[in-house]
Formats: structure tokens, C-alpha cells, sequence
């Protein structure tokens, strides 16, 4: 089917759910000619960006991220009149490529809110917790009209940080009994929070909830001594009952107004830019050393002359480096077939 990016901008800016479904569908296809429109449409939509509460959700598996998730956004449609979108992402088999995408079912209440939008996409084996069109994703659904952008990361641990980046809050949930209170002597995760959250702090585990709250809150003093920065606020809540969400929600508005107050917003938001243009170039030089005929040719040479032994790593790569070198000239995008089109 034909794609109209001025007509397709046009219904993303009026709200259409259709059409915003589309427009995902499209900055997540890997074909190089719908990767040319899909620049297309975001350069279209980006000067209708930047108002909307970017928040990252992250946490252990077993954290309830998905059911906060729907209860935290259906308070926030209630309560507050907020449109969300939940860019959720699934982990991606490392043999299959495949993805269950069930965080639809985990949200069904906000699912089927008609101020909700909720986008569940494979993690494809991108790093960091995060798909590798999230970004894009964003930049539709803030176009859209989407007051509240929720991210909610793989859920592996400690080498979710790439969303850090991406949103002007980070949340972690955690629960009891798994020992995060002191990955924080780690420095790992924790120390690029903004707010955490012990979910789950409901009947007979309130009490360890509070402990645990306590426990992470001293980590979060071993994370960064200096009494000058802000201190984060580690808070107990509930999924369940809905108990002490809207502290929760309060601390991700008290966070923005404080980046908001020192310029913070400002400089986090240009430095994600920086951030997201690196990886776009990244992204475009390995989508073409994956996808050159002549250098998969040469690839594959390479590949059966290790199990011979007839050549190693380091010649085989410095080998396909240089043909790739001397395909370069050819490519779409040193071609300059990714400048905007007039």
C-alpha cells in the first residue's frame, strides 16, 4: 500500500488512532524505503513535540510493572484528565527473534480506554531494555496529542539504562525480598533513578514494603554523597489496592518541576538529541554493513575460513572493515538520499 506522509502526518496530528498505528508500523519496519518516509513523517512531526510528561518505568521481572502500569494510567485519565500512551517493550527470543507482546493483556483496563494508547513492540535484541524504534515511537505519540509518554522497559536488571535517556523521569519499581536495596553499593541501576517505588506494599507485605523502602533509601545515599543534589525520594505503593500512587505520581511532577527550575529539562532534552543522533548514525552504518551483498559475500567467506582456522578475528574484521570502506560511495545515505526531501 502506497504511504501518503503529508496525508499520514495530517491524521497522526488529528488523533487518529488508525492512522497513529500506521505511523509506528512505519518507523519500526527495517526496508530501506520505508525507513526514508518514516524520516520523513518524524521530520513532519517533530515541531509538535515537547510538551508531554516523559516517564521510564523499569524494574526486576515479578516488579508488577505492566499491572502499575494500568492502574497508575487509568488514575491518571480519572484523576487528572491526562491522554497516555504506553510504549511497553517485550523481550525478543535471542533463537527465534520472536516476542510474546503480552503487555496488552496485563493492561486491559487502560487498553481499553479510549484516552490510552497502548503500544507493545519486540525488544529485537536491542540493548538497554528499550526497542530500537522507541524514540520514533515517542516523538508520534507526543505529535498525537498524548500528554503522559510511558515507557516500561524489558524488565532485566541492572543493564536497563538506555531509557534513561530517552524520558525526563526515571522510575524504578522494586519489591521485596530480592536484594535491590543493595544494588545500590552496585551503582548500577539505581543510581540513574529519579524516583523508586517498592510496589506490591499491600496486606501482609505493607510491613516488608516499608523495610525495604528504608533499606533502598540508604543505598541511595551510598549512590551519591553530595548533600547539594537532590535527594530521591523512595516511596511504597500498591498496584492492587491503589495505595500511595498518587505520592508516587506527585514525586514524577515534583522531579520535573525541579529539572524544570534549573534549566535541567532544557539540557536533558538536547543531550538526549546528541545521544539520539549517534545512535541514528549508528544505526544506518550497521544496517549497511548487515545488509551489503558484497559484504556478506566476503562475510561469509571469512565465517568458514575461522572454523578452518585459516584465517582469525582480527585479520577477518580488518578484511570486511575495508571492503565496507570501499562500498561506502555507493550507500543510500552517502549518496545523500537521507537529506530532506524539498
Amino acid at each position: 500500500m502506497k504511504i501518503d506522509v503529508p496525508e499520514l502526518v495530517e491524521n497522526v496530528l488529528a488523533g487518529s488512532r488508525m492512522h497513529i498505528a500506521r505511523a509506528l508500523t512505519l518507523v519500526e519496519s527495517s526496508k530501506p524505503a520505508h525507513r526514508e518516509l518514516a524520516r520523513d513523517l518524524l521530520r513532519r512531526l517533530a515541531p509538535h513535540t515537547g510538551n508531554a510528561i516523559r516517564v521510564g518505568i523499569s524494574g526486576v521481572p515479578g516488579a508488577g510493572k505492566s499491572t502499575f502500569i494500568n492502574a497508575m494510567g487509568s488514575k491518571l485519565i480519572d484523576e487528572y484528565h491526562y491522554k497516555i500512551a504506553v510504549l511497553a517493550v517485550d523481550p525478543s527470543s535471542s533463537r527465534t527473534g520472536g516476542s510474546i507482546l503480552g503487555d496488552r493483556t496485563r493492561m486491559g483496563d487502560l487498553a481499553n480506554r479510549e484516552e490510552a494508547f497502548v503500544r507493545p513492540s519486540p525488544s529485537g535484541g536491542h540493548l538497554g531494555g528499550v526497542a530500537r524504534a522507541t524514540r520514533e515511537a515517542m516523538i508520534i505519540m507526543e505529535a498525537a496529542g498524548y500528554g503522559v509518554i510511558i515507557i516500561e522497559t524489558v524488565g532485566v536488571g541492572q543493564s536497563e539504562v538506555a531509557v534513561a535517556g530517552m524520558v525526563d523521569t526515571f522510575l524504578m519499581l522494586s519489591v521485596t525480598g530480592t536484594g535491590d536495596q543493595l544494588q545500590g553499593i552496585k551503582k548500577g541501576i539505581l543510581e540513574i533513578a529519579d524516583v523508586v517505588a517498592v510496589n506490591k506494599a499491600d496486606g501482609d507485605n505493607a510491613g516488608n514494603a516499608r523495610v525495604a523502602a528504608r533499606d533502598l533509601s540508604i543505598a541511595m545515599k551510598l549512590v551519591s554523597s553530595d548533600s547539594e543534589k537532590r535527594r530521591v525520594p523512595v516511596l511504597t505503593c500498591s498496584a492492587y489496592t491503589g495505595t500511595g500512587l498518587d505520592d508516587v505520581w506527585k514525586a514524577v511532577l515534583d522531579h520535573r518541576a525541579y529539572l524544570e527550575k534549573d534549566g535541567s529539562l532544557v539540557r536533558r532534552r538536547v543531550s538526549q538529541q546528541r545521544e539520539w543522533l549517534w545512535n541514528m548514525v549508528e544505526n544506518e552504518v550497521l544496517e549497511s554493513l548487515k545488509t551489503d551483498a558484497r559484504v556478506q559475500q566476503a562475510a561469509e567467506r571469512i565465517e568458514a575460513g575461522l572454523g578452518t582456522e585459516a584465517t582469525n578475528a582480527l585479520d577477518g574484521a580488518s578484511k570486511i572493515l575495508q571492503i565496507f570502506a570501499e562500498r561506502v560511495p555507493e550507500l543510500p545515505w552517502a549518496r545523500g538520499e537521507m537529506k530532506a526531501r524539498s
